[in-house]
């Protein structure tokens, strides 16, 4: 229940500093009560941070080890990505705050990841040269992906207001970009 009000407000809301008390309150309980089971604040960004590259990264794993074909296997990543954003339209700001406090051990993380991603951008390579995909370096492509489908979502106020669209507008677009998005990656 406490994690909870703390992602609502972090990854929903946009929250970034929302107090103990604001968690507490819109948990439900006393700033007593959120204290007995998270020390601090710290505490309670660090589990939550852990939890929310966890569940990422799970996912992310999962499909990147598939044995989907390539072009599909991008196709769910670019779904997983937008659906994930939709959802949590702040997880990657809190995230890229945390990781910039490095309070938080991203370090670890990262040694983690490395042998799931080596493996996907060798994939990339692959791709690459069977001509599927137009040349460039692997981290371009893994990096075009994630561009193209967190940006718009982390700057939808903005792209609401520019273009007078409203969050269901919005969001038909973004379900849209999904396969724009898989045909700008693809020859």
């Amino acid at each position: 229940m406490i994690k909870e009000a703390a992602k609502e407000a972090f990854f929903t809301k946009g929250q970034m500093y929302a107090t103990t008390q604001d968690i507490a309150d819109a948990a439900g309980i006393s700033r007593t009560s959120l204290h007995y089971y998270f020390r601090s604040r710290d505490e309670l960004m660090k589990q939550i941070f852990d939890e929310a590259v966890n569940d990422l990264n799970g996912k992310l794993y999962k499909l990147m080890e598939s044995a989907l074909p390539f072009k599909e296997k991008v196709e769910e990543l670019v779904t997983l990505f937008l659906n994930e954003t939709i959802a949590y339209p702040f997880r990657e700001i809190f995230i890229v705050t945390e990781m910039l406090s490095d309070n938080l051990g991203f370090s670890k993380l990262s040694e983690e990841v490395a042998p799931c991603i080596k493996a996907f951008l060798k994939e990339i390579k692959k791709e690459i040269k069977a001509g599927n995909i137009m040349q460039m370096q692997p981290v371009q492509f893994m990096m075009n992906i994630i561009a193209l489908t967190s940006h718009p979502l982390l700057v939808s106020p903005l792209h609401k207001e520019l273009f007078q669209l409203s969050d269901n507008q919005y969001y038909r677009l973004m379900n849209e970009r999904k396969k724009l998005i898989v045909e700008m990656l693809f020859r």
